[in-house]
């Protein structure tokens, strides 16, 4: 595990409902995903959402981008979000897991 994607989603008041369902849903997603080694999805407030995952490579890190977690993030985007999600890729300094 040394790369990683950290998402920022604003959800639009209306649709954080909506959006904490979706997040929610994507789990199983990211457990089909064999490159994807660790996916988290989390709340910040009231609107704001994350995403977090860890990849052991630059091919698994495309991969789920070009995956449908993203894909369906992007569908949601122009009606549930209030911007575009702000995907950035992270390299990891150190890790702890159980």
């Amino acid at each position: 595990m040394k790369i990683g994607l950290l998402a920022r989603i604003e959800a639009k008041p209306e649709y954080a409902d909506k959006v904490e369902a979706l997040l929610g849903e994507a789990l199983e997603l990211a457990r089909q995903e064999d490159h994807t080694l660790t996916w988290f999805a989390f709340r910040l407030d009231a609107n704001t959402f994350g995403v977090f995952d860890t990849f052991a490579d630059e091919e698994g890190r495309t991969a789920h981008l070009e995956g449908r977690i993203a894909a369906a993030l992007m569908e949601a985007a122009p009606t549930m979000l209030s911007a575009a999600p702000d995907i950035r890729p992270v390299d990891l300094l150190a890790v702890k897991l159980p």
